[in-house]
């Protein structure tokens, strides 16, 4: 399945330019016959707690509509950032709507980054998210959650590849880099991050880090179109690599239950 990754360079709260900015990779990538492009996390806004600006009503979101109709459009599913409102919060989502422009899931984030006081404006969300499309079980998670292994060690249990959309500043990408990298390795399976570039509106520079990892930890090859990498993946690398060697299977699930 070809996936493209873009790392966008957000323009700060510009929801139109940026979604002019999407609709140029999406156009791009359909055709370049790419059934899946993902974009970072908030997409069109970048990683802000302004929430009176940023958030939508699920039901009237005119940034999930839009992006709807460039699927049905372009022929192609997209996995993106939006902000929904949640009674005095909001909720920091990823969405995936296929090529007809369906919504297949979204996802809320378990883990607003109390760091940036996030927490303050944004409610945790409590559900995981994995998506069938094409031959993938595929689950969403969103920046801070990569660094809490039991998620994606629960997600694994259903999923081929696990997606984490980002607003991951440079001054912290290799450890960006190292738990994407882990998180493919300790679950044995395809990991993908997307994260932007450039600065945001709190002058947090951000590098051209969006990867692929497979499930031996290693990246993947792609070609490259601007900020937008694509790549092809088979899930049945997956499923042989687990074959051979398995070390998912000894896990002790209920005795870590026990110790945490």
């Amino acid at each position: 399945m070809k996936i493209a990754l873009v790392s966008l360079n957000q323009i700060w709260e510009d929801k139109k330019s940026n979604l002019d900015l999407c609709e140029k990779y999406i156009q791009e990538a359909s055709e370049q016959n790419v059934y899946l492009i993902i974009f970072p996390e908030m997409t069109l806004t970048g990683f802000s707690n302004n929430i009176n600006f940023t958030a939508e009503k699920f039901e009237d979101s005119e940034t999930i509509k839009q992006f709807s109709n460039l699927a049905k459009k372009f022929n192609i599913a997209i996995v993106f950032g939006v902000v929904i409102e949640d009674n005095e919060k909001a909720l920091n989502k990823s969405i995936f709507v296929n090529n007809f422009g369906n919504i297949l899931t979204n996802y809320s984030k378990i883990h607003p980054f109390s760091f940036s006081g996030e927490d303050k404006y944004f409610n945790a969300g409590n559900k995981l998210s994995v998506v069938e499309f094409k031959d993938f079980q595929i689950g969403l998670t969103i920046c801070y959650d990569l660094r809490f292994p039991e998620l994606y060690s629960s997600l694994a249990k259903e999923s081929d590849l696990i997606v984490n959309i980002a607003n991951w500043p440079v001054k912290r990408v290799d450890h960006w880099n190292t738990l994407l990298k882990a998180r493919a390795i300790e679950n044995q399976i395809f990991i993908a991050g997307v994260n932007r570039t450039g600065i945001d509106g709190n002058d947090l520079e951000y590098l051209e880090s969006s990867n692929i990892f497979n499930p031996n930890g290693e990246e993947l090859e792609f070609e490259k179109y601007e900020d937008m990498k694509i790549y092809d993946i088979d899930v049945n690398f997956m499923k042989d690599f687990k074959n051979k060697f398995n070390t998912v299977n000894d896990r002790k699930i209920e005795f870590y239950k026990e110790i945490l």
